[in-house]
């Protein structure tokens, strides 16, 4: 099913699900511990990255079995979609997705590639062939500040986007509905 624009939005729609909302959460928790509590190479920092990873291949398994708007055939980020959305952002136009829009999408893609290339690497890193390489560490580490970047440019959009389209995104990934204002 595609995502329709609509053209007046609904005061309130129930959109994100549970195990939508718990995802999200745990893995901004998983990324925040990485980042700036524990210590690389430790056994917790190589558990919670496990556990990262081990979050998003729910996600991907989720996105085909999921409630409606946590499938990915509810938003996909096609390029049509993207040209689409991109000409109305052009425009001054906010179309109003109730799931995610194709750049919002095209976002939490790219952040859940990233999380599963840190966990490979990651675990690459423990095994015999690789131990002490300075290549990967090094990716690894350009990888985390990538995510980093990422993470932060998703959460100045959902503000910003959420101002624009007069949505409470933030809220909405707590609470699973949308609200608009």
């Amino acid at each position: 099913m595609k995502p329709v624009p609509l053209p007046h939005p609904p005061a309130a729609t129930k959109v994100w699900d549970l195990f939508v909302r718990i995802f999200h959460w745990s893995l901004v928790s998983c990324v925040a511990l990485n980042q700036f509590v524990l210590e690389p190479g430790k056994t917790a920092h190589e558990w919670v990255g496990y556990t990262a990873s081990a979050l998003v291949l729910a996600r991907l398994v989720w996105g085909f079995v999921g409630s409606r708007h946590a499938r990915f055939s509810d938003f996909f980020p096609t390029p049509r979609r993207l040209a689409k959305h991109l000409g109305a952002l052009r425009n001054g136009e906010h179309p109003v997705y109730v799931g995610h829009n194709p750049l919002g999408a095209l976002m939490m893609l790219a952040l859940m590639a990233i999380v599963l290339a840190l966990g490979v690497t990651g675990w690459m890193q423990t095994t015999d062939t690789f131990f002490g390489e300075e290549w990967l560490m090094e990716l690894h580490e350009v990888l985390a500040n990538g995510l980093l970047l990422a993470a932060g440019l998703h959460a100045a959009a959902a503000i910003v986007m959420g101002r624009l389209e007069r949505v409470r995104l933030v809220r909405a990934m707590v609470t699973g509905t949308k609200q608009h204002f």
